[in-house]
C-alpha cells in the first residue's frame, strides 16, 4: 500500500508497515528481489545480511495465496477499504454532529450550519466510497461494480437521514454519563476524553450502517473503537438510550446481545455466548441469538461476566466478578460470596422479609471445592 511522507507526498518506493514509514528495494508495483547488501545500509547504518535466496520463497507464497490457500473473497483480488479513509470520515461526522466539541475553533452562529453541512458533504463522500469498497466482501452474490456504487450510495443516503435520531441517542447517553459519574464535571469532558463515550459514538453510527447493509464497514467501525478504546462492541449489539460504559476497559458485548434504557456497565464486563448453536452437519449458525438480554435500569459491575441467550431483569444489579448463566427476574441484586447460590441454578432465591420485593442472591466463585 502506498503511504505519505512527512510533507504528506506519496513517494516512490515507499509502503507503510503498520508503525512507520520504511523503503522498499524496489518502485511500488514491482516485483524483482535483490539478494546483494543494500548501499544505503539497514537500521543504524549497518547493512541487512545478504543472500536471503527469495526466489524460491516468493514462488511459494505465489502458489498458496493463489492456488493452495486461497481465501480471497470469492477468489477475487479486491482493495480492502481504507482504514485512514473511515477514520477520516468518522471524525466528519463527529465534527457535524457534535461541532462545538469536535469543530475546528472559531465557529460562530452565522457560520455553524454552513461548516456542519460542507463537512457532511466530504464524510458522507468519503463513507460512500468505503461502503462501495466493503460490499464485496459482505455478500457472495456475484454483482457489477456499477451495482455495487448504487448500493453504496443508497445507504449511505438513508444513514445522512438517521443522523438527527443518532444525535438524540448520543445526548442521552453524554447526559447518562454525567448524571451517573460524580466525578463527570460537564458534557465536554464527557465527550472529549470519556473512552466509554467514545465507543459509543462508533457504536451508534457502526449500528446503523450495520443495519443498513452496510456489515463489514460496520465491523471495521467497531474495529477502530475497540483500538482506541479497549472497548469490543460488535455493531450488531442493539443499545437503548441513556447508555454508559465508565472507565469501560475490557468491556464486550456480542453480536446479538440487546440492552434496554438507562443501562449501565463498569470496565471488564463481558455480555457474551455460552455456546454455539450448530446445524445438522455441525457448522455454526451464524446469526443465532446468543447473547443476553439486558432490560431497563440494569447496573453490572466491573469484572461480571453474563452469558448465553439469559434475560436480566428490569432494575437489577450484578456484582463485580460475578459469573452469570441463568435468567435473574426484575429487581434482583447478585453478588459474589463463597457459598454457593442460595438456590440453584435458575432456581428463584427466596425472599427476606426487609427486601421489599427485591431479591437477593449470592453466587459462588465457581470453585467446585466451594
Amino acid at each position: 500500500m502506498t503511504a505519505k511522507g512527512r510533507d504528506g507526498q506519496i513517494r516512490e518506493g515507499q509502503i507503510r508497515d503498520g508503525y512507520g514509514m520504511f523503503d522498499r528495494a524496489e518502485p511500488v508495483g514491482g516485483v524483482a528481489f535483490h539478494d546483494g547488501d543494500r548501499s544505503d545500509g539497514g537500521a543504524g547504518g549497518s547493512p541487512p545480511p545478504s543472500g536471503w535466496n527469495l526466489a524460491p520463497v516468493v514462488a511459494a507464497l505465489k502458489l498458496s495465496r493463489d492456488v493452495q490457500h486461497n481465501i480471497r473473497h470469492r477468489g477475487l483480488l479486491r482493495p480492502p477499504p481504507s482504514r485512514e479513509a473511515i477514520v477520516s470520515a468518522l471524525q466528519g461526522l463527529a465534527a457535524a454532529l457534535f461541532p462545538a466539541h469536535y469543530g475546528p475553533p472559531g465557529l460562530a452562529a452565522e457560520t455553524i450550519d454552513y461548516f456542519v453541512g460542507a463537512t457532511l458533504n466530504d464524510a458522507l463522500t468519503t463513507l460512500a466510497e468505503q461502503t462501495r469498497r466493503s460490499l464485496p466482501f459482505s455478500t457472495r452474490e456475484a454483482r457489477s461494480e456499477a451495482a455495487f456504487e448504487r448500493e453504496a450510495i443508497d445507504i449511505v443516503r438513508a444513514f445522512a437521514q438517521q443522523l438527527p435520531e443518532i444525535r438524540a441517542l448520543l445526548v442521552s447517553d453524554i447526559r447518562a454519563a454525567y448524571e451517573n459519574d460524580p466525578a463527570a464535571t460537564g458534557f465536554a469532558e464527557i465527550l472529549l476524553v470519556y473512552p466509554g463515550l467514545t465507543a459509543v459514538v462508533h457504536h451508534r453510527i457502526a449500528h446503523a450502517l450495520y443495519g443498513l447493509g452496510a456489515g463489514f464497514l460496520a465491523r471495521l467501525i467497531s474495529d477502530i473503537a475497540h483500538s482506541r478504546t479497549g472497548i469490543d462492541i460488535h455493531p450488531g449489539a442493539a443499545i437503548g438510550g441513556s447508555f454508559f460504559i465508565d472507565h469501560g476497559t475490557g468491556v464486550v458485548i456480542g453480536e446479538t446481545t440487546i440492552i434496554g434504557e438507562r443501562v449501565r456497565l463498569y470496565q471488564a464486563v463481558t455480555l457474551g455466548a455460552r455456546n454455539f448453536p450448530t446445524d445438522a452437519s455441525g457448522a455454526i449458525i451464524k446469526g443465532a441469538p446468543r447473547h443476553p438480554i439486558i432490560e431497563d435500569d440494569v447496573v453490572i459491575y466491573s469484572g461480571a461476566t453474563v452469558l448465553g441467550r439469559i434475560t436480566i431483569g428490569r432494575g437489577s444489579s450484578i456484582g463485580g466478578n460475578v459469573w452469570l448463566t441463568h435468567s435473574v427476574p426484575p429487581g434482583s441484586h447478585l453478588t459474589q460470596a463463597q457459598n454457593r447460590s442460595v438456590g440453584g441454578a435458575g432456581d428463584p432465591a427466596p425472599r427476606s422479609p426487609a427486601s421489599n420485593g427485591a431479591r437477593h442472591t449470592s453466587l459462588s466463585t465457581g470453585n467446585p471445592n466451594d
